[in-house]
């Protein structure tokens, strides 16, 4: 394991230097030219010179080993030949620089890690074995619970059937701490079947800063229109990419309780319930972090970016919900079933609270293709908001059961729009027409569904044509 991760961490430096993509990102597949993306299958989505920089973890390698397996014991000292029964066991010897390797098998979920800390130089990771199967978490109310953790990865296991949430990453309470929780990795998990009767995440994450959300695969989580995929209160700068979120009930990603800074990209979410991304949302004055401001206006979230998405189905692709400067920018939406966007509010003035309405939203450069006889209306304004300061630019708007429908009502004049022109195959690799270098330049928009870098002006929708292979 240790020799493998040198390898891994060698391989990101590499791509560092020539701006490539992660070390650990999936391989980029089916780009013969003329394909179309496989939305079921996270690692479709590959890495390009604009892709995702390596994390903190992948640049170094562990210094030392302790191994978890089915057939260790409480007496294991972690060795190869006598190895933890648990991770919790492994947890409690880890010190900076260590690797938790957990064997395949079946554990018991319910886990708890508590105040396990790496350093900027020597993280600490937990993950399968190489060249094992995943091993798996089952059951519990939670799968893995990790409380005020920091420079820390998780990998590479599959977490099932826990009551609660499959992952829950939190700060332990401490919501004015910034220090609690953060520098943290999760990646190429497994999540799913977690809950299923309300309020339940594959990946919920409470006052966490500086993380990593990569390379995972996220289902049917959550029910009764309630539940995340991944699900995030008062989290701050942090990267949410190359995930695939299916059939989750509520949403595929939540940002609120004072979320900021956040930048969600390069995910497919495939019938994410009722709002594919909702970008803030309602959450109790007490679980805001930092801690609600009496003096300030408050806002349940802001700075959240949306780009080069692929949103298939659900409900709503994207809520703007009490978001303040938040973006959604060179995505993909395909069929919702009532909405392309929301812009509500549902926390209000109140309390000993100000709070700022849903405002300065922008909507850019996004593919939108849909059916007119099935949508209620295309943007969906509540009361509250402030829809009048919002920006729509350079959309492709293309209602493709009924093309002379596809003209939106939106609460503003749009510029540059592209309406009723067909755009083919909205997840194709190759495409021409009318999305080529239709969008619009942004600061924000680097890179494409695959990592590959955007044009000048960019194409509109999540794929830029020269992200295919010739």
């Amino acid at each position: 394991m240790i020799a493998r991760a040198a390898a891994v961490a060698a391989a990101a430096l590499g791509a560092a230097a020539c701006g490539g993509g992660g070390a650990g990102a999936p391989d980029a597949r089916g780009g013969d030219g003329g394909g179309a993306i496989d939305a079921a299958n996270p690692g479709d989505a590959g890495h390009g010179a604009c892709d995702v920089a390596p994390t903190f973890a992948d640049a170094v390698a562990p210094t030392r080993e302790l191994h978890v397996a089915t057939t260790g014991s409480a007496g294991g000292d972690g060795t190869p030949g006598a190895p933890f029964a648990t991770i919790a066991q492994a947890a409690a010897e880890a010190t900076p620089g260590t690797s938790i390797v957990v064997h395949a098998g079946t554990y018991a979920g319910g886990l708890y890690v508590g105040d396990l800390a790496g350093t900027a130089t020597a993280p600490i990771w937990i993950g399968g074995a190489a060249g094992e199967a995943r091993p798996v978490i089952q059951g519990g109310v939670n799968g893995i619970q990790l409380s005020r953790v920091r420079y820390l990865a998780l990998r590479d296991l599959e977490i099932a059937g826990a009551t609660g949430n499959g992952v829950n990453l939190d700060d332990g309470g401490a919501y004015d701490d910034p220090e609690a929780t953060h520098h943290v990795v999760l990646q190429h998990l497994f999540v799913h079947d977690i809950g299923g009767d309300g309020n339940q995440d594959c990946l919920k994450l409470s006052g966490v800063r500086d993380f990593f959300v990569l390379d995972n695969q996220l289902e049917r989580c959550g029910g009764g229109g309630s539940g995340s995929g991944l699900d995030h209160v008062g989290c701050h700068h942090g990267l949410i990419a190359r995930n695939t979120f299916t059939e989750t009930s509520g949403n595929a990603i939540q940002a609120k309780g004072g979320s900021s800074d956040l930048e969600i990209r390069q995910n497919h979410l495939v019938q994410a319930g009722a709002r594919g991304i909702n970008l803030g949302g309602s959450t109790g004055f007490e679980f805001f972090r930092p801690p609600l401001s009496t003096t300030e206006p408050n806002a349940e979230a802001r700075d959240i970016r949306v780009v080069s998405n692929v949103i298939t189905g659900g409900d709503a692709a994207v809520a703007f919900v009490g978001c303040v400067d938040c973006l959604v920018a060179g995505n993909t939406i395909i069929d919702p079933l009532r909405w392309p966007v929301r812009i509500l509010q549902e926390t209000v003035t109140g309390g000993g609270y100000t709070f700022e309405p849903a405002r300065d939203g922008r909507f850019i450069g996004n593919l939108v293709y849909f059916e007119a006889g099935v949508i209620s209306t295309h943007v969906n304004v509540g009361p509250d908001t402030a829809a009048d300061t919002f920006t729509f630019a350079n959309n492709l708007w293309y209602a493709h059961d009924t093309p002379a429908q596809s003209t939106p009502t939106l609460p503003v004049t749009e510029t540059g729009a592209v309406i009723g022109e067909d755009p083919g195959d909205p997840q194709a690799e190759c495409h021409g027409g009318p999305r080529d270098d239709a969008g619009q330049a942004l600061p924000e928009l680097v890179g494409d569904l695959r990592g590959a870098c955007r044009g000048s002006p960019p194409d509109i929708g999540a794929l830029e044509t020269q992200s295919c292979t010739d």
